[in-house]
């Protein structure tokens, strides 16, 4: 079992950066892929971006790519999502994942755990 915990949600403007943590425990978070999705009120959960085990390789949806970006410390057993160039569309609530596939996995079904999520708010 991996647990993972998600944290840095808020409200901010558009135009505003924001950073998400998320903090794994359980088995040995460096042999797990990563990635971030994220769910809108009334829409399915999307990709965002993910990164590979050893954090050399990403890979971000067309619509954050050059605006966020997905890092990890395996010392830390955390991931992070750097949102920059925020808009009122990125709001919804963040969720971090961790999968065995690997970092080219776009699919909720591909990854095994889940976070509980944090809500992210972008006023126009």
């Amino acid at each position: 079992q991996v647990q993972l915990a998600e944290s840095g949600g808020g409200l901010v403007q558009a135009g505003d950066p924001l950073r998400l943590s998320c903090a794994a425990s359980g088995r040995t978070f460096s042999n797990y892929a990563m990635a971030w999705f994220r769910q809108a009120p009334g829409k399915e959960r999307e990709f965002v971006v993910a990164i590979s085990r050893s954090g050399g390789s990403t890979d971000a949806s067309d619509s954050v790519k050059g605006r966020f970006t997905i890092s990890r410390d395996n010392a830390k057993n955390t991931v992070y999502l750097q949102m920059n160039s925020l808009k009122p569309e990125d709001t919804a609530v963040y969720y971090c994942a961790a999968s065995s596939y690997g970092y080219t996995a776009r699919r909720v079904l591909q990854y095994e755990y889940w976070g509980q999520g944090t809500q992210v708010t972008v006023s126009s």
